[in-house]
């Protein structure tokens, strides 16, 4: 059941391949191709957009980080001059701290501007596919389009297209038929020419020469039959016959 079942798999697949394949339009492959390129390409600019805008986000807070250091620095500097060297203190600590939340922030800021070169180099270089397969499709389209009407002109011309062969299986069954009628009428004419439609032969039933010759010879037969019988009774009736008595004489007897 196994061994079936995978054949039948196999014969499935194989029916459906053959299918696909004569709806499959290269034309509409091709463009459906294009445009599944087309879309990657807006994803892989959607990512360097949203890389972009990161990274500002990130420069925004860089800038606000620098600017914070600068602050806490001038005012340590002032809380010192002040004598107030606890407050210096804890200004410089903050500083120290924005400082290193600065650091982290170039070293990520230096990652998405990597990771938008990465980007942008792909993106060139998809876009470069992308132009090159558009002009070959559009001369893969042209030629297969070239090809599908020599195709076609071709079947017209000698006949081997499926219409053409629609037409031929017709015309070839309308040629039998046209003979058959020519032969049925010979036959009708021949038939026709032979006595064999004639009316003796239809009211004897048919028959051949000699049926028909034993017939005559039995209705003759019977035809003289009859006039031997006819002739022998009219030659009774003369011989017994009573003559007529003559007037005058019936007394004498």
């Amino acid at each position: 059941m196994a061994g079936m079942g995978g054949r039948m798999s196999i014969v499935i697949k194989a029916k459906i391949n053959k299918l696909l394949d004569k709806a499959e339009d290269p034309g509409e492959t091709l463009e459906y191709s294009y445009q599944r390129q087309m879309e990657l390409l807006q994803n892989v600019k959607k990512g360097i957009a949203d890389v972009v805008t990161s990274k500002k986000r990130l420069q925004l807070q860089q800038s606000k980080l620098e600017q914070q250091v600068v602050k806490l620095d001038t005012q340590a500097r002032q809380a010192l001059s002040a004598g107030n060297e606890e407050l210096a203190r804890t200004a410089l600590e903050r500083k120290q701290f924005a400082q290193g939340e600065l650091q982290s922030l170039d070293q990520q800021v230096a990652e998405l501007e990597q990771q938008q070169q990465t980007l942008i180099q792909k993106e060139q270089q998809l876009r470069t596919k992308i132009d090159q397969f558009r002009t070959k499709k559009e001369v893969i389209k042209a030629q297969y389009s070239a090809a599908e009407a020599s195709v076609k002109i071709s079947e017209a011309a000698t006949g081997v297209g499926e219409e053409m062969a629609d037409v031929g299986l017709a015309m070839q069954r309308a040629q039998d038929k046209t003979e058959n009628m020519r032969a049925r009428a010979g036959a009708m004419e021949e038939l026709e020419a032979s006595g064999a439609f004639d009316d003796n032969l239809a009211l004897g039933g048919g028959g051949d020469d000699i049926d028909r010759q034993l017939h005559e010879l039995t209705s003759q037969s019977a035809v003289d039959d009859d006039l031997a019988k006819m002739k022998a009774e009219l030659g009774q009736g003369s011989a017994t016959e009573t003559p007529a008595l003559e007037p005058g004489k019936e007394g004498q007897a």
